[in-house]
């Protein structure tokens, strides 16, 4: 069987280049005799592959030196408690609600202390980003937390919120490395790896230095404290050592395709191909505000449920796969992430003019 369309949210598509090239590498890697699924993480050989995927994802992003990368276990709903859990020392903290994992963030904050909700986007069903120009931010919050991208609603803030001058941390795990980040605006911006970046089973934390304090809930695991991760290089237990491999080889691939800013120009292609067909489609149509849009995930609806299932049936038979919406929205959602060609878009555009017309 051929190779399907993807557009699953996550764990996603892969570039298969990178696929390839672990397919080869499975058995032996780099003459070591061994596959780097059974290596030693104290090895010098795996030394070699953390040290270098550190290396060049600090290379796209441009990382300054006061900012450390931790590669870690678990996914984002270890993240939610990591991150009160390392930075309430005042107690409170402020959330912007603009999505399921950013209400699911703020719950989890809420056992450790204080969450305040600054702004949201909830009476809307979370199709766009509210106003974050001016926000009753606590003068006591210990930080300011968004979702940037919300896979599920489709959503992207194009401008960060104005934190007035509080550390800001944002959950990026939907359109990391999919464009640049200026990553100076952040205290920390972390992602699941398994949307755009590689397999499951790891999130990458970007942390300013002063955040790494020893003067945290006393109650944080210690696989939780950044700081003793970042003071053991990622390497305090053993990690999740072929997920890391894997998200280096995604790093080497995007460095070959041109950075960060090649991958933007793409990706804003990509999506506007999609759009532009949704805004202009009789039948299916955007569920987001035009001013809120990701380039990365892109629910639309028929405005029949009947109608969203035959289509999606009929798209799964033809190799467009993964394309049910989440169950709170509904409907159908392309994820289209660094790894979709734009074959793979315009294929799916070419199917839905097919169904438009035959409906």
């Amino acid at each position: 069987m051929s190779r399907v369309y993807n557009f699953s949210a996550g764990p996603a598509m892969l570039p298969e280049e990178v696929l390839k090239t672990a397919a080869a590498e499975m058995l032996d890697y780099h003459g070591s005799g061994q596959s780097v699924m059974e290596m030693s993480h104290r090895s010098a050989v795996f030394e070699g592959i953390i040290t270098q995927a550190e290396a060049d994802i600090r290379e796209l992003l441009s990382v300054p030196d006061n900012y450390k990368v931790l590669f870690m276990q678990g996914g984002g709903n270890q993240q939610f408690a990591a991150v009160p859990l390392n930075l309430m020392r005042n107690g409170v903290a402020d959330y912007i609600l603009t999505g399921q994992w950013a209400k699911k963030a703020a719950k989890e904050a809420e056992k450790y202390g204080k969450v305040n909700i600054i702004a949201s986007s909830a009476d809307k069903t979370f199709s766009y980003i509210p106003d974050c120009s001016d926000l009753p931010v606590d003068p006591m919050a210990d930080y300011v937390y968004i979702c940037e991208n919300n896979t599920i609603y489709g959503t992207k803030y194009h401008q960060l919120p104005d934190t007035k001058g509080k550390t800001l941390v944002a959950d990026v795990s939907s359109c990391f490395l999919s464009e640049k980040h200026d990553v100076e605006k952040y205290g920390i911006l972390w992602g699941g790896v398994q949307k755009n970046v590689g397999p499951a089973g790891c999130a990458i934390v970007i942390i300013r230095d002063d955040l790494l304090r020893e003067d945290i809930n006393p109650m944080t695991p210690v696989m939780m404290n950044y700081k003793v991760t970042a003071d053991n290089r990622s390497l305090y237990n053993t990690p999740p050592c072929y997920t890391i491999y894997i998200c280096g080889l995604v790093f080497q691939w995007l460095k070959k395709m041109g950075g960060l800013d090649e991958m933007k120009r793409r990706n804003e292609e990509k999506a506007a191909l999609l759009y532009n067909y949704l805004d202009s489609s009789a039948m299916f149509s955007s569920t987001v505000e035009p001013g809120s849009r990701s380039l990365m995930n892109v629910p639309f609806v028929t405005g029949n449920k009947d109608l969203d299932a035959e289509f999606i049936k009929k798209a799964t038979e033809s190799g467009f796969v993964n394309l049910k919406g989440h169950r709170t929205v509904g409907g159908m959602r392309a994820s289209i992430y660094n790894a979709m060609p734009m074959e793979g878009v315009k294929a799916l555009v070419e199917f839905m003019k097919d169904f438009e017309a035959a409906h």
